[in-house]
Formats: structure tokens, sequence, C-alpha cells
């Protein structure tokens, strides 16, 4: 049998010690990998769902409504609020503009607004 360990007493149980000071190392590094793993992954399933449709605000203290965007965009600007898909529908169909990357107007079914929309008053029959 090949044994490599000290012959004494005394060594033997340095080399415990020091081997023990390490486990305690290791347990205390798999601790805290497994607690930010624990963190990361009730971060994941705690995290609020992203709103189904935004609208971009402007700047100032009215923060008037500037473009209406699905909630995914990734062209959304930093001032925003979510709203509700008849929100959404609504503002679009008042005119406020669509974002031309996600195309709002096109995913809530609201095509071509400004062909429907009367020009001038209709004319009478002759």
């Amino acid at each position: 049998m090949f044994d490599d360990l000290p012959p004494d007493l005394e060594r033997l149980r340095t080399l415990r010690v020091w081997h023990a000071l390490w486990l305690n190392r290791i347990d205390r590094k798999i601790a805290l990998l497994e607690r930010r793993r624990a963190e990361a992954d009730h971060g994941r399933r705690a995290r609020p769902r992203p709103p189904e449709w935004v609208v971009e605000v402007g700047i100032g203290t009215s923060k008037t409504p500037v473009q209406v965007h699905a909630g995914t965009c990734h062209m959304i600007g930093s001032r925003r609020r979510p709203v509700s898909r008849d929100e959404a529908r609504r503002l679009l169909a008042d005119g406020l503009r669509a974002c031309t990357h996600c195309q709002p107007d096109t995913q809530l079914h609201i095509i071509d607004l400004a062909a429907r929309r009367p020009t001038c008053a209709p004319s009478a029959p002759a």
C-alpha cells in the first residue's frame, strides 16, 4: 500500500487542521454561490411582466403623450407610462403617432387611420 502521509502524529494533526480550514472556506464559498443563485432565481420569478402597451411622454410638467409603443419595443424612451389596450387604441385613433418599429397600430388592428378620416364635409346630392 502506498502511504504518502507523514508518519508522526503531530504532522498528521497539522494536516487535518489545514484541510479542515480549507473545507470550511470551500463550504462558505458554496453557500455564498447557492445564495446568489437562489436570489437570482427569486428575482426572475418576482419580476413584474412588462406592460403590453406603453406611451412615450414628452418633457415638462404636462408630460403630453408623444408616441405609442408595444410593451416589448426596443425603441421606447426613458420617459414612459404603461397604458391599457383600450387607451392605446383610443390614443392612436385620436391621432397620436405610432412607433414605426413595433407598429402598435397594426398590432391593435388600427390600419390606415388617415385614409378613413374625411378631409372635408361630404357634398350634398345633386
